[in-house]
């Protein structure tokens, strides 16, 4: 690390690393006295490791600061600014550069992973795993600030200062969804960074009982809520730049994201069980490990090169230290769980067949089921390559076989486990309560049928989409007349109906999915000048063809209307990208479906334009399924209000 610093080639660059080094000591310190307070259980050595988190916290944020100002002020004295930015690029496109190339990124997640730690040494709560999870933490910090501050340093000084940057990959400065997507990507994954601490804590103290779940359970829901958010507002991302009409394609770095939603959303079920039933310890551990591990599985696919993917970094030096890192959490993972095996059996008598938290483990079973065929899809290219030097590739038939059967199987789950008692339900008492969404479903699949739907994916969707509603319904009103009204039961159960309003937003994105994948259709057509011609049904004009000019490149503007709708679809060429064209499509939103126009040629003279009209229904369903999800989640993070007791006159029975 000293050997990048050289006040003499670049100040900024110079400061920047000092911040780094000063974090990397203050981790390294942490660290021991996180060890010594656990070890000899001496408060002071973790009072001393809760403090260092803060100065980590600050230098690394000043690190950050400096990286950003040197962006802003075109300081090309720092390689990290020659190399991906420019004079030219709009303020909101240097803002982002900071996490739009390799180096800045993995400044970003140690930075995003300090703030985790300084929120988490502010809450700690004063007991045994106190010590360890501040250690686990500073593992953690001690890997990323090491990695940042030495072999993917973004502060590395320029001898020879150029008089302009590079600029920035053309592709990360077509839309503004680059400030949202990776931040909110990198909160969701390094949170996952707590619960872990927790469980490695849990195991080494041996003390595995329900009390690490509660306390982490907020942790990983708000991680788990915003890689929701990210995964989705990607997905948007891809549909409104890629000019494809499209949201997810299996891509080695969307699956890498996938990955984790799925054990994160296993794990948030599972703790259930213990919670309620001492069961599933060695699970819920297990769940939690592979959950965090994934995540920086995910961070060695995008920064290795080893997959290809548009998404992904070019190779770069950090591969095989995060897949040493990851050998690592897993190898750590194994033996601690190995050591306090005796401590992770299950209590209680085994749970019925019919049982919410069977039905829970089901629907586990199909989370984790579902995360392996990803991550095997994803990586058998790879052991291809490795094995016979041949390239090969997994595409989406694959993927869709396996996971239109599972996420059919995980709708029909979802709406099962609410619905069951916990410990034992009687046959009876199954089909009762199946009565009302059962018949919901059958409903909407003959009407679906009757209105023309014959996918059978779409039209199973439909059902289980309704037999949910129909059940979530049910429970919610039912709740509700207990306690008076609606405005009680959501102050008294804001868990439970968040739940339940996460699970709606799920259903409202399962249907945007179905229906756009299934009925999607395109039509392409060269259009002329001034002439109005038939297209796709409708009646379709180029008005016009306008060349723009930015400091930073250029833009061709097709002024269409179809049926009376304007559409203005755009290709970009920037100067830093060659002749390469970046389309930005004009999309029409709508409730039922959008109307996606974009440009996939034009006459340089501007008397023609080819042009692409995708139609995709219920699309916008997959966002506004995402923010009720989110909503849902922020929801179960509320406190209860316990309710007042009533007072129960003599001679009356209390009901149970």
């Amino acid at each position: 690390m000293l050997n990048l610093l050289s006040f003499q080639s670049s100040t900024m660059g110079a400061v920047g690393q000092l911040a780094l080094l000063a974090a990397l000591l203050f981790t390294l310190g942490g660290l021991w006295l996180a060890i010594l307070g656990g070890v000899k259980n001496d408060p002071r050595a973790t009072e001393g490791a809760r403090r260092s988190v803060w100065a980590v916290f600050g230098f690394v944020t000043l690190a950050v600061v400096v990286l950003e100002v040197a962006l802003l002020r075109d300081d090309f004295s720092v390689r990290y600014v020659a190399e991906h930015s420019m004079r030219v690029s709009p303020t909101w496109v240097k803002v982002t550069t900071l996490w739009a190339a390799l180096e800045g990124s993995i400044l970003l997640w140690a930075w995003i992973l300090s703030l985790y730690a300084f929120v988490l040494s502010l809450t700690l709560r004063r007991d045994a795993l106190r010590p360890w999870a501040l250690g686990a933490m500073f593992v953690s910090l001690l890997f990323f600030i090491g990695v940042v501050g030495s072999i993917a340093s973004p502060f590395t000084p320029l001898a020879q200062v150029p008089s302009d940057g590079a600029g920035p990959n053309p592709a990360l400065q077509n839309h503004w969804m680059m400030a949202v997507h990776p931040v909110l990507l990198y909160l969701g994954f390094v949170g996952l960074s707590v619960p872990f601490a927790y469980a490695v804590s849990a195991l080494i103290t041996g003390r595995l009982s329900e009390h690490w779940l509660v306390v982490t359970r907020r942790w990983t829901l708000v991680a788990w809520a915003f890689l929701t958010a990210a995964i989705v507002a990607g997905g948007w991302w891809s549909y409104e730049t890629l000019g494809w009409g499209g949201y997810w394609a299996w891509d080695p770095v969307e699956n890498a994201s996938f990955i984790p939603w799925l054990l994160t959303t296993a794990f948030l079920h599972s703790l259930q069980i213990q919670e309620r039933r001492r069961q599933l310890k060695a699970w819920n551990i297990w769940l939690i490990v592979l959950a965090y591990s994934s995540t920086v599985l995910g961070t060695f696919l995008n920064r290795s090169g080893i997959v290809q993917s548009v998404h992904a970094f070019s190779n770069g030096p950090v591969g095989a230290v995060f897949l040493g890192f990851l050998a690592v959490l897993l190898i750590a993972g194994i033996g601690l769980a190995a050591w306090r095996s005796p401590y992770l059996r299950d209590e209680g008598e085994p749970s019925a067949a019919l049982s919410r938290e069977s039905a829970y483990l089901v629907g586990n079973w199909l989370f984790l089921v579902f995360s392996t065929v990803v991550l095997l899809g994803t990586l058998f290219p790879v052991l291809v390559e490795a094995a016979t030097g041949k390239k090969t590739s997994v595409g989406a038939p694959f993927f869709d076989a396996f996971a239109i059967p599972i996420g059919l199987g995980l709708l029909l789950m979802m709406g099962v486990g609410p619905l069951l008692p916990w410990r034992r339900a009687t046959g009876e008492k199954l089909l009762a309560a199946l009565r009302i969404p059962g018949g919901a479903g059958l409903l909407a699949l003959m009407l679906g049928f009757t209105f023309g739907l014959r996918s059978v994916g779409v039209l199973l969707t439909v059902a289980l989409a309704a037999y949910n509603l129909a059940g979530l319904t049910v429970l919610t009103v039912r709740s509700a007349r207990e306690r008076g009204s609606f405005g009680a039961l959501l102050r008294e159960q804001p868990r439970r109906q968040g739940a339940h309003l996460a699970h709606a937003g799920l259903v409202v994105l399962a249907l945007g999915v179905a229906f756009s994948t299934a009925y999607k259709s395109s039509a392409e057509i060269t259009l002329n000048r001034g002439q109005s011609t038939s297209f796709a049904g409708q009646t379709a004009k180029l008005e016009s063809l306008e060349q723009r000019n930015y400091p930073y490149g250029s833009a061709a503007v097709a002024t269409v209307t179809i049926d009376g709708q304007t559409y203005q679809p755009r290709s970009n060429v920037y100067v830093n990208g060659g002749n390469t064209l970046y389309p930005t499509p004009s999309v029409h939103y709508g409730l039922l479906g959008d109307s996606y126009l974009v440009t996939t040629n034009l006459d340089p003279k501007g008397q023609w334009a080819s042009v692409r009209l995708i139609s995709s229904p219920l699309v916008s369903w997959i966002w506004v399924g995402m923010l009720i999800i989110v909503l849902g989640a922020s929801l179960t993070l509320v406190t209860p209000r316990v309710a007042a007791r009533q007072t129960v006159p003599a001679g009356a029975v209390a009901a149970d």
